[in-house]
């Protein structure tokens, strides 16, 4: 092959060398003191990654498992819940609900933007029988951000526990759990944490964790108060995810080496780079305001297939992008750009698109987009990590 082949999709997202040859080891039984003391050690790197004194569980299983955790464990089948629907995951919020039970109240939100934190106050108030609100941190599908520290606010205040999906958020953008009063807060592993899919991660407040101790727990894969007994032991409930919380342990070392701050900084340089580049092109982006650091969603005009150019970009440049979703799988270009990555495998990728999108028959009028971006990068890399957790 000619070029380096370079995965700039939403997750999974590339994985460290170190995290591959960590995974690479020989295998050690799960309930050994070898894999307890990996445990022990990957618990304190995950209570800083997420902000919060509880314990973070590793479910064997995908985000969406997480998820459906979240729901069985937190709410009882005729209790009603509002969702924030924004997209794709919005709307798998209430698929969830709707398969455990429990009542969907949708507030709806234009893809592409965050829902107004006054907006859920309001639906809180008028209804006082809701229980929780369940919402995507980053609305992977879209691209779009909601804003979670000020829902947070309007919870906080009311006995309404508020569950975040961080999947595509957690190590890319903060989420500091106790700080801004979050509930329930669970990611994915093949995202920012750099590792292959199957790795689940949860934590609980403590009302949360109250509110799971007085529920009746029928759920019996993911029984969180048992996974919790399991995980104070340096264990989980049922056969662990070896390979998996081994990796994850080298990737949360990486992130102390780093430093969460520098992490969040790079995100947030990746995606001013990403979004310069797309308006120097003369596109569209997807999340004008309220937009993820994670994954920058373009959306194309009439008359250039989205999946004919993904193609293109991937046979002729090596480089994997992802399409929208549903009504959009044919109209946007998703470009992931989390984790393992850094400017040069973002600037082939921008490349990539702009050379594509001009074959399959747009056009370009900027001929200095890429130094464009480039200059945004930099910019946005210098101004520091407390200039980039305003946004």
């Amino acid at each position: 092959m000619l070029t380096k082949p370079r995965l700039l999709t939403p997750g999974p997202t590339p994985l460290p060398e170190r995290v591959r040859l960590a995974m690479a080891q020989d295998m050690i039984h799960h309930r050994k003191a070898a894999f307890k003391g990996i445990m022990a050690k990957a618990q304190e790197g995950l209570a800083r990654l997420f902000g919060t004194g509880q314990a973070v569980l590793p479910l064997c299983a995908s985000g969406t498992g997480a998820m459906t955790a979240a729901v069985s464990n937190l709410f009882a089948p005729g209790e009603k819940v509002l969702v924030v629907e924004g997209g794709k995951f919005g709307e798998r919020w209430s698929e969830i609900c709707r398969a455990r039970g429990v009542i969907p109240v949708p507030l709806k939100v234009e893809w592409g933007f965050g829902v107004s934190p006054s907006a859920v106050g309001a639906a809180l108030d008028a209804d006082p029988h809701l229980r929780g609100v369940l919402v995507q941190h980053s609305e992977t599908s879209t691209g779009a951000r909601h804003p979670i520290e000020e829902i947070a606010a309007q919870t906080a205040k009311r006995p309404v526990l508020l569950v975040v999906d961080g999947i595509s958020a957690v190590s890319i953008m903060p989420c500091p759990m106790d700080a801004w009063g979050v509930d329930c807060l669970l990611t994915g592993s093949q995202k920012g944490l750099m590792l292959p899919p199957g790795l689940a991660l949860i934590a609980l407040s403590d009302r949360a964790w109250k509110r799971a101790q007085n529920l009746e727990q029928n759920d019996f894969y993911f029984n969180l108060l048992k996974e919790r007994e399991n995980n104070a032991k340096g264990q989980t409930r049922f056969t662990s995810p070896v390979s998996l919380i081994i990796g994850l342990a080298e990737s949360l070392r990486m992130f102390e080496e780093t430093g969460l701050d520098n992490i969040y900084r790079k995100q947030w340089a990746l995606t001013m780079m990403a979004r310069k580049a797309v308006e120097a092109m003369g596109l569209t982006l997807f999340a004008p305001e309220h937009f993820a650091w994670g994954v920058t969603s373009v959306l194309l005009p009439q008359g250039v297939d989205a999946v004919q150019l993904l193609a293109h970009a991937a046979n002729r440049y090596g480089v994997v992008m992802a399409a929208g979703q549903d009504h959009l799988k044919n109209r946007m270009v998703r470009i992931g750009h989390m984790g393992w990555l850094d400017y040069a495998d973002l600037a082939a990728g921008i490349h990539a698109l702009a050379a594509s999108y001009t074959a399959c028959g747009g056009h370009v009028g900027c001929r200095n987009y890429l130094e464009q971006a480039l200059d945004a990068y930099w910019a946005a890399l210098d101004s520091g990590p407390a200039a980039a957790s305003r946004i």
